[in-house]
């Protein structure tokens, strides 16, 4: 059992594991990446730096930081997170049990700009398999995605309805294990329906129309649960049950507490300034935070 698993390889995450890691809870780091720092091509206007540097050479730098003060770090893909009391972290590495977990994988991804997807959200387009699969039983279901966070999706739909698509959208399956659900790889014109999601409509595998112009196949689903790329802070947050603002970012005390007691969150994942220096401190008072919880703990068991 893990003390502490830190979730994101960027400035939240590693400075959430320099804290743990000073603090002796001996930390789990797992990185997919460098998220939305290798977008940063100069960065001038933090502590310490003389010159600008790349949001990459800082990335680097954090990550050598953190293993040299003997931080451990697992190149994995986080597909969810079950458990209350303490966690069980399901990743392309394999599972990992916890007492506390700190998200720090960056902001929410936008919906990608399909028709429909925006109109029918709470209608039929859902964003947590794990949420929504009980009002889908026995019912035709749609996950749009391609990689493994996808299939992890269609998977647990599968526990309550046999009829499961994986939709990539016109993207080249990336999943890293064999399964038997069947994949579309058709492009998508539209998401359609009434009052509720009725099917989707694809822009491939055309037929003329009365009129003589053209419209692609349809494919009925009652559900479209959209898993693009991989689980970000907020998908894992509200497959979890905690609690998220208007604004879809993770609710969090300014101890970094989220509503659940041992998962905590930090970085642009919890919304506001977008920056390396809102996102370092953020880490870093989430890395005491869940020392401070970790110990409490200890002191009732």
């Amino acid at each position: 059992m893990e003390n502490v698993i830190i979730i994101g390889g960027g400035p939240a995450g590693i400075s959430a594991a320099l804290y743990t890691a000073r603090g002796n809870l001996n930390p789990l780091l797992i990185n997919n990446g460098i998220g939305a720092l290798a977008k940063a091509e100069k960065i001038e206007n933090y502590y310490g730096l003389e010159q600008p540097i790349s949001g990459e050479e800082l990335y680097e730098r954090g990550l050598a930081q953190a293993k040299a003060l003997g931080v451990r770090v697992i190149d994995a893909q986080v597909l969810g997170i079950s458990g209350f009391d303490t966690f069980s972290v399901q990743t392309t590495a394999g599972t990992y049990d916890t007492v506390s977990v700190i998200l720090a994988t960056g902001g929410k991804r936008t919906a990608p700009s399909i028709p429909g997807i925006r109109e029918f959200e709470g209608k039929g387009v859902s964003y947590c398999a794990v949420c929504d699969a009980f009002f889908y039983r026995n019912r035709e279901v749609a996950v749009l995605g391609n990689s493994d966070f996808a299939l992890h999706e269609a998977e647990e739909l599968r526990n309550v309805t046999p009829s499961v698509t994986i939709y990539t959208n016109g993207r080249e399956p990336e999943f890293s294990k064999a399964h038997p659900i069947a994949v579309n790889t058709m492009k998508i014109q539209a998401i359609e329906g009434e009052d509720t999601v009725s099917g989707l409509r694809m822009e491939t595998d055309v037929s003329a129309s009365e009129d003589g112009s053209e419209t692609g196949s349809f494919y009925p689903a009652d559900g479209v649960f959209v898993a693009l790329g991989t689980a970000g802070s907020t998908e894992i947050a509200r497959q979890m049950g905690a609690e998220l603002t208007d604004k879809g970012n993770i609710r969090v005390t300014p101890e970094m507490e989220t509503t659940i007691p041992g998962l905590f969150a930090a970085g642009d994942c919890t919304g506001g300034l977008l920056q390396v220096s809102k996102a370092v401190y953020e880490g870093s008072m989430a890395g005491i935070s869940a020392g401070k919880y970790i110990r409490q703990r200890r002191a009732k068991a």
